[in-house]
């Protein structure tokens, strides 16, 4: 099982993008998050969205990221708007096969470039 991503992209402060994640078999029943490290800081958890798509953010996006699942295409997208210097960062998928999102993700994604600037 893979992760194909999308390309990343470079935006303004304040602009909109959205990043997918296509998985090689079906979403239905896989948790789906994306996470994301900038330059000297650890990796976090921006967003997960578990099979009932319910869905959990990060404090830093909430309000301005949304994630959603579209499980008759396999992918998982991010869209992010207002956009903050603060969220330039390489960003990845990750999915695993747990309705609940309870266990650690397996699957990765490589990295997403996303750059923005003030």
């Amino acid at each position: 099982v893979r992760l194909e991503e999308s390309a990343g992209g470079s935006v303004q402060a304040g602009g909109s993008l959205e990043v997918s994640c296509k998985l090689s078999e079906s979403t239905l029943w896989y948790c789906m998050g994306w996470f994301r490290q900038a330059p000297g800081k650890e990796r976090e958890e921006v967003a997960r969205i578990d099979v009932y798509k319910k869905t959990v953010y990060a404090d830093s996006v909430k309000g301005r990221f949304t994630v959603s699942k579209d499980n008759a295409k396999n992918t998982v997208y991010l869209q992010m708007n207002s956009l903050k210097p603060e969220d330039t960062a390489m960003y990845y998928c990750a999915a695993q096969a747990d309705a609940y999102c309870s266990s650690t993700f397996k699957i990765w994604g490589q990295e997403i470039n996303i750059t923005v600037s003030s």
